[in-house]
């Protein structure tokens, strides 16, 4: 089995690495993660369906596909210091302004600019930052900054409900602004300066991938052709989740109480995961831990299938499992195969297709459960079978 090397941390890398995490779960939970809690109230208050909100939500989603490569390259270039402290401005004008729409223009527009923002401030900017300070050996602070974003919803849903009973939305917005101005603009403003790449562009071509015969470049393209597909599977197997895991079970025949509670249960079985991940295969191969989690997908689905309500918990358990090491690969698995040269760019190029898929995924898959029911379980399955074979075409290579 080849081997991606586990150097040991460089000095300042875990406290780098605790202020990208820290930086995404609250990122993470001040934008992403709102309209699960707050659509509602804003809908009665603007005088339109919740279902509107979540198709600005969705403009977002593509608004973050488009930026996700410009945003890599910059950080190649430029190193993800600076980026990052002005996605905290733009989060923060983001935020305000979306306190104050008053029609669904504004709220349009509004949710184009936050989408601007995740699109260079979530995980492919963490990532890329981390690669772009500490190369290959990033490998271990891209896990620790998910550990901390797997934390994101529990922290933020239930802040972001008590903000909405207390005060209500639009104060709830703004203190979410004043996270990013107050906590996190500082907090990224203390993050080291990137090291001086004078000679990168030359050796960079503006694809984002390292200069190399053209058989090789061939078979690099076959390979990001392949992880952009499962990166695309799973991400809709998530985001469809993220958006209908209570909706799923209860169909399944758990209570509302019981649906809820076995869903709280993905966040702590993401972190879990992370952690034996790392624990147990960091010397291995990203690919071979992708191919191990890739098969917790259709195995949750199994057990929902055949228990029903009982199989509820062990369907999040399952789910969450594979989630939290797949999260993990997405980082990990492009700068093990291809190296840390023109990570950044290279990871928002494979995360487009995903992204589209994740704008489409809540949609998709409602209608789905809508019309079919618990079958629509073999949605998933189609996905994660896309994905598994996928990652069964790569080989394990490594740069």
């Amino acid at each position: 089995m080849p081997l991606f090397s586990a150097p040991s941390f460089a000095p300042g890398q875990v406290l780098t690495t605790c202020k990208l995490g820290l930086g995404q779960m609250l990122s993470w939970g001040s934008a992403f993660y709102l309209p699960a809690i707050l659509a509602g109230a804003m809908g009665e208050s603007l005088g339109i369906p919740p279902s509107r909100i979540f198709a600005a939500f969705s403009v977002a989603l593509l608004m973050m596909a488009l930026t996700g490569p410009v945003a890599g390259r910059l950080i190649d270039r430029w190193g993800g210091r600076p980026l990052l402290m002005a996605t905290n401005l733009l989060f923060a004008l983001g935020l305000v302004l979306l306190s104050q729409v008053q029609t669904q223009v504004q709220l349009f527009a509004v949710w184009l600019l936050l989408g601007l923002a995740m699109g260079a401030g979530l995980y492919e900017a963490a990532f890329s930052t981390s690669v772009r300070l500490y190369g290959k050996a990033a490998r271990g602070s891209i896990v620790g900054i998910t550990l901390f974003g797997g934390f994101a919803s529990t922290l933020s849903w239930p802040l972001t409900t008590w903000l909405l009973h207390s005060w209500g939305w639009r104060e709830a917005c703004l203190v979410w602004a004043g996270v990013q101005l107050l906590v996190l603009l500082p907090l990224h403003a203390s993050l080291p300066r990137a090291p001086a790449r004078a000679s990168a562009d030359a050796v960079v071509p503006p694809t984002g991938l390292p200069a190399a015969p053209a058989a090789a470049l061939r078979g690099q393209w076959l390979s990001l052709v392949l992880l952009a597909l499962t990166f695309a599977a799973i991400w809709f197997i998530g985001t469809s989740m993220m958006s209908h895991l209570p909706r799923l079970l209860m169909v399944s025949g758990a209570s509302a109480t019981a649906a809820v509670a076995a869903a709280a249960l993905v966040g702590p079985a993401q972190v879990a995961s992370r952690i034996a991940d790392y624990a147990f295969l960091r010397r291995a191969h990203p690919l071979w831990s992708a191919r191990i989690a890739v098969t917790a997908y259709p195995l949750a689905a199994l057990l929902l299938a055949v228990f029903g309500a009982p199989g509820a918990w062990a369907y999040a358990l399952a789910f969450g499992l594979g989630n939290g090491i797949m999260t993990v690969v997405i980082g990990t698995l492009p700068l093990a195969m291809f190296g840390a040269q023109g990570y950044g760019q290279r990871q928002g190029l494979l995360m487009v297709p995903a992204r589209m898929t994740q704008a489409s995924a809540p949609f998709l898959f409602g209608l789905a459960l809508e019309q079919w029911q618990l079958g629509a379980l073999w949605v998933l399955m189609l996905a994660a079978s896309m994905a598994a074979t996928a990652l069964w075409c790569l080989r394990p290579k490594q740069v």
